[in-house]
């Protein structure tokens, strides 16, 4: 069953955030927010959800609206940029609710409040931020996981909530200290799956809380790392031309399909076209046989630092 309290306030994506559910992956904040800039309400959606006649289809998004059910898990509305209000279906379970408000519902308020929302794992190296950004698989957590273990830090996981500062350059927000990994990733870092919990009942994705080493302090974004994965014989790097980052940043932005029925098709290109100016990114080709962290950490490693590597 689910359990309702007073609203309590976090703090994530450079935003405050007050709900009605618990969500214990955020940070708690200590300021007195009379005015919070995200609201997380429960309420009654079937009016508003039978008004959306097409039943084949589980999103309705247009401009400051988006509206989605999860079968047997809720029903979403978000809002403004401001409000996500949420609907629990029979008898709910209140991690994957809190699975769908942190992932699919902030990426909408972000995309709403102009804040390109990044599908990848954001770690700080000498003050900068880099995103790892890559298809469902190709192992962006698990080599954010093997920076961590070297010491370096975590920005974000699963969104990258990325700003331009006042002379537009991009800028990556924190989201919150978590991790999500598979137990494949578990095992290649020697972790006990038993000591972390799931991030739903049926899933085989483990929540890993990050402490130590977590920065809560924005940095400016220095560079993307695309990860592919191949059936090559060897790691392959090579540089992306400033046409092609467009694209790589519209296929990686979370939830894009978003983009176009929210009116935010010629900001994404605007911002897009700003990061590019300011920025590097690389396509990698690992192996599929291997996720080869390792030799990707150092890798990359050596392409911030500029060690003379090939560029293919």
């Amino acid at each position: 069953m689910c359990n309702y309290k007073v609203s309590t306030h976090y703090k994530a994506f450079g935003l405050t955030i007050s709900s009605d559910i618990q969500l214990p992956e955020l940070i708690l904040t200590e300021i007195e927010v009379s005015a919070p800039d995200v609201v997380i309400a429960k309420t009654d959606l079937n009016a508003i959800w039978g008004n959306f006649k097409d039943s084949i289809q589980f999103f309705m998004v247009k401009e400051n609206l988006v509206l989605f059910k999860v079968p047997n898990t809720a029903i979403f509305l978000i809002e403004n940029g401001n409000r996500i209000l949420y609907m629990p279906i029979d008898d709910c379970n209140e991690d994957e609710i809190r699975l769908f408000l942190l992932g699919t519902c902030m990426g909408a308020i972000l995309l709403m409040r102009k804040i390109l929302p990044l599908h990848g794992s954001a770690i700080a190296i000498n003050g900068k931020a880099y995103a790892i950004v890559g298809d469902s698989g190709a192992g962006k957590s698990t080599l954010a996981a093997a920076f961590l273990k070297e010491g370096f830090q975590l920005l974000s996981d699963d969104i990258i909530p990325i700003m331009l500062s006042q002379d537009n350059k991009p800028i990556v927000i924190p989201a919150y200290p978590q991790q999500k990994l598979w137990v494949e990733s578990l095992h290649i870092f020697g972790m006990d799956s038993n000591l972390y919990q799931p991030i739903t009942q049926r899933e085989s994705k483990f929540i890993i809380p990050i402490s130590s080493n977590y920065s809560s302090d924005p940095m400016p974004l220095a560079g993307i790392f695309e990860l592919n994965v191949v059936d090559n014989e060897s790691i392959n790097t090579r540089i992306v031309n400033k046409l092609e980052q467009f694209e790589l940043i519209y296929r990686h932005t979370y939830r894009n399909f978003f983009i176009s029925p929210l009116g935010r098709m010629n900001w994404h290109f605007q911002t897009s076209g700003n990061i590019v100016s300011d920025i590097n990114s690389f396509q990698i080709e690992r192996l599929k046989k291997s996720a080869n962290v390792n030799a990707l950490q150092k890798l990359i490693l050596s392409i911030i630092n500029k060690v003379p590597h090939e560029i293919n």
